[in-house]
């Protein structure tokens, strides 16, 4: 199938694309790497009148570096993202991460601020977002303003951007000394969305877990920050006995559906499994860790 006739605007500026997206605001969509737009107009279930395509804004194409944070433009192509010295060394949940997306081919088009505007619950990104705290960065026809991840997403396929605002950046916190990150899920097939997935951050310090950060995704509508947990993972012994308590904290409180891919008790208990898995692995790269691995 092809897409409805619409009007493709190519805004040079980001004030450009604002002042567009305020004028077409309910009658418009935003191409950025047109990996999830391109499927739903090509099967019609997305028929705007207007389609403004960002991909010539080379201002959200940059990574940049500030003292404590990662600042990830949202025009950034995710396998970009994934060869990216600073992404490894300053958000190694992120470049844990990357890899998952899709295919190669995806990631070469798809982009960082794209995954997290479109928000599926399945994706690995939202997660990724949550997990850390990051913040999003709207441009608007009333300036500039940050969403905290929490705030961002609000079900499946919908955010807290307005329909008048673009996703310029993404603000991710640097990760300290002595983190290490894993991202584990499961899928029918290699490149799928996951049935269910899990990000997972930690921070050792003389021999414990000083900070934990656990997200899941596909057992919710949005990204699911497991608080219980991280409650059981923080400030104890980095050991599979307190993984397997983190990882039963995890089962008691995911609530997911089922559906034809597998049944909610299936989903309740594979989370479970994987964040052991992931704490597991995010441990061993936490010992692995050097000052010197934040400074690249």
């Amino acid at each position: 199938m092809k897409p409805v006739d619409f009007t493709l605007h190519r805004p040079e500026t980001v004030a450009e694309a604002v002042a567009l997206l305020a004028a077409k605001a309910d009658e418009a969509k935003v191409l950025a790497g047109g990996q999830s737009l391109v499927p739903l107009l090509n099967f019609r279930l997305a028929r705007p009148e207007h389609v403004i395509d960002i991909g010539g804004l080379a201002s959200l194409t940059e990574i940049r570096r500030t003292p404590g944070e990662l600042v990830v433009g949202a025009m950034v192509r995710q396998a970009q993202a994934e060869h990216s010295a600073a992404v490894a060394a300053h958000t190694p949940l992120l470049a844990a991460a990357l890899p998952n997306i899709a295919h190669p081919p995806i990631r070469n088009r798809g982009t960082v601020g794209g995954s997290l505007a479109h928000a599926d619950a399945a994706a690995e990104l939202p997660a990724v977002a949550m997990a850390l705290d990051a913040k999003l960065v709207a441009h608007g026809p009333c300036g500039i303003r940050e969403i905290a991840a929490a705030d961002f997403f609000r079900t499946h396929l919908t955010t807290a951007l307005a329909a008048d605002e673009l996703l310029t950046g993404i603000r991710f916190p640097r990760a300290a000394p002595g983190s290490g990150a894993a991202v584990v899920e499961i899928g029918r097939r290699r490149g799928d969305f996951a049935l269910v997935g899990v990000a997972v951050q930690v921070r050792r310090a003389e021999g414990r877990i000083a900070d934990a950060r656990v997200c899941f995704s596909g057992v919710d509508e949005i990204p699911h920050r497991c608080r219980p947990a991280e409650a059981e993972l923080i400030d104890a012994a980095p050991t599979a006995t307190v993984a397997a308590r983190a990882a039963d904290a995890a089962r008691d409180d995911v609530r997911p559906s089922g559906d034809l891919h597998a049944t909610a008790a299936y989903r309740r208990d594979v989370a479970g499994t994987l964040l052991a898995r992931a704490v597991a692995e995010a441990v061993r790269r936490a010992e692995g860790d050097t000052d010197a691995a934040r400074t690249a």
